[in-house]
């Protein structure tokens, strides 16, 4: 009976194709996961220890809801430290629950009905859903392995229409690991402002590339009044059950993301700013040393599936593998289910990140060598018993 009460919009959104496979391989004895984009370390000592000092000395109360005015100065000082940005702590930052609640806040606060929010595909699933509940169309733009899965001014010409509002920009990316390098944002961004667009860059791995350092959209010249980052401590500092996350932007548009979160969550967990502060302060050397334990990781995964004979371009950002699966003739759902039920390794569809991930698969190296290693034999295995 209540099925029929429930909101339209829910209904149509399908769930997540990331947690299907990472549910069934819970309860599959032996089974590898390469399927969920959660590092594997332990969140730093000091971190942790600072988190636990504030409980011991009853630091549980509410705090601001734009989050403690140190940890938004810390958050500021590392911005302008580590990317070379500058915001104001007091007016252009707020603290979140994880980057995903900032992505919906601003979604929110920016879209009218009947607004289109471009979204270059693949890419992490959260996007279309959260601009779908807020009201708009969201329109994807299909992303090119031959262009290493960049977004060009040319792709983003071909999409936008009088209606959009919002581009999306995923680098680096969840599925494909792909990163946008000054020269491509210097590009798009003349596409950008010629149609007045706002932009929701999503840096969740900016402290994960492999080369070249991340360049934030918003130091590309006329581009900081309009982009609102995405950010937070999940992947850098490996704090995922903390649920830390930030925005910042102008204050035009943070303070009506301020006023949702104000009313939808009050504030983060006071808990979990004690121990963001000191992340932000002291935990650059763990970013490092994390950053280079997935450098290795990274690289024996990309040589492993080209030694059994899949393509797989050189990710150079974030923990993902995508490799093509298109020579074994199966789907990729195909593919990540059969993989499953022969191998018990989980990997996610590359169709969990758009239509356009048709043809591939995601597998996260945020896990231990040693089960990376036996995951790659037994792809390897799998595989084999397919392309004769």
């Amino acid at each position: 009976m209540l099925e029929n009460r429930l909101s339209n919009k829910v209904k149509v959104i399908p769930p997540s194709g990331i947690r299907k496979f990472f549910d069934i391989v819970s309860e599959m004895k032996d089974a590898i996961s390469l399927g969920v984009g959660e590092p594997d370390f332990d969140t730093p000592w000091h971190i942790r220890e600072e988190g636990i000092y504030s409980l011991e000395k009853g630091k549980t109360f509410y705090t601001s809801n734009s989050g403690m005015l140190e940890l938004r100065e810390e958050i500021c000082k590392y911005l302008k430290r580590r990317f070379s940005l500058e915001y104001n702590y007091k007016e252009e930052t707020l603290v979140t629950v994880g980057g995903s609640e900032g992505i919906d806040l601003a979604f929110r606060a920016l879209i009218n009905p009947g607004d289109e929010v471009l979204i270059p595909e693949p890419s992490f699933v959260s996007y279309k859903p959260c601009a779908f509940l807020a009201g708009a169309t969201p329109v994807p733009i299909p992303l090119k392995e031959e262009n290493e899965f960049r977004l060009t001014p040319e792709e983003i010409e071909e999409y936008v229409t009088d209606k959009t509002k919002i581009i999306v920009l995923p680098f680096p990316n969840n599925p494909t690991g792909a990163i946008m390098d000054k020269d491509d944002l210097e590009k798009i961004a003349e596409v950008i402002k010629k149609h007045d667009l706002i932009v929701l860059s999503d840096e969740i791995y900016a402290e994960l590339t492999y080369g070249e350092k991340h360049v934030s959209i918003a130091s590309i010249e006329g581009m900081k009044e309009r982009t609102i980052i995405i950010s937070g401590f999940s992947k850098a500092y490996s704090m995922t059950g903390w649920r830390m996350g930030y925005a910042v932007g102008p204050k035009e548009v943070i303070a009506p993301m301020t006023k949702i979160h104000q009313y939808g969550i009050m504030c983060t967990p006071t808990t979990s700013q004690y121990a963001a502060i000191e992340a932000v302060k002291n935990g650059d050397s763990d970013v490092e040393e994390m950053r280079q334990a997935y450098n290795q990781r990274r690289r024996v995964m990309i040589e492993g599936f080209r030694n059994m004979g899949l393509e797989c371009f050189e990710p150079l950002g974030a923990f993902y593998l995508f490799p093509s699966i298109k020579k074994t003739g199966l789907t990729s759902e195909q593919f990540a289910t059969k993989l499953l039920q022969d191998q018990k390794v989980a990997v996610v569809p590359g169709t969990a990140f758009g239509d356009s991930g048709e043809g591939f698969i995601r597998c996260s190296y945020a896990y231990g060598i040693n089960d990376l290693k036996i995951a790659i034999d037994r792809i390897e295995k799998f595989t084999r018993k397919i392309i004769k």
